[in-house]
């Protein structure tokens, strides 16, 4: 095998461990952590499917 297939092959299953890794950090949709964190966050910056969890998850 070339030595940039195996690089290529490393490096694409480091950046998909990176993302499975900050993925296991957030806290689910609708959990009370979830809810205090988008407290936090400014409301501009919520998308719309955010905006409609955060209404059925933590004002209902």
């Amino acid at each position: 095998m070339p030595v940039a297939l195996i690089r290529m092959v490393g490096l694409v299953a480091l950046v998909g461990a990176v993302a499975v890794g900050l993925t296991a950090c957030s806290p689910e949709v609708g959990s009370k952590e979830w809810c205090e964190r988008m407290k936090e966050k400014p409301k501009g910056d919520w998308s719309a499917n955010e905006a409609a969890d955060f209404a059925k998850s933590c004002v209902l």
